[in-house]
């Protein structure tokens, strides 16, 4: 049986969590199309009692993976992560 060359090519999986945002910065329209051009087109944002957040679901070949792209594009956008959420059900 011939190697198929792409037989370690893992498969995209749909990962979600939240990245929280560092300061208490209010979502302005700007802000939402700068993240949206910089590649947070699959991200939900949304403020609450002052902190702002980025619900994502993205895909990627593992969750490192696609988090550590998400922090990427949040942070091209000008604005800086705090910390990263996973709800237990998603892992």
């Amino acid at each position: 049986m011939p190697n198929h060359p792409n037989k370690h090519i893992r498969e995209a999986i749909e990962y979600e969590f939240c990245l929280i945002l560092k300061g208490s910065m209010g979502l302005t329209e700007e802000i939402a199309d700068e993240l949206f051009k910089c590649g947070c087109d699959d991200g939900s944002t949304g403020t609450c009692h002052g902190v702002f957040s980025i619900d994502f679901h993205r895909e990627a070949t593992s969750l490192e993976t696609a988090i550590s792209s998400a922090i990427k594009n949040v942070e091209s956008a000008g604005c800086n992560v705090e910390r990263v959420e996973i709800q237990a059900e998603a892992l």
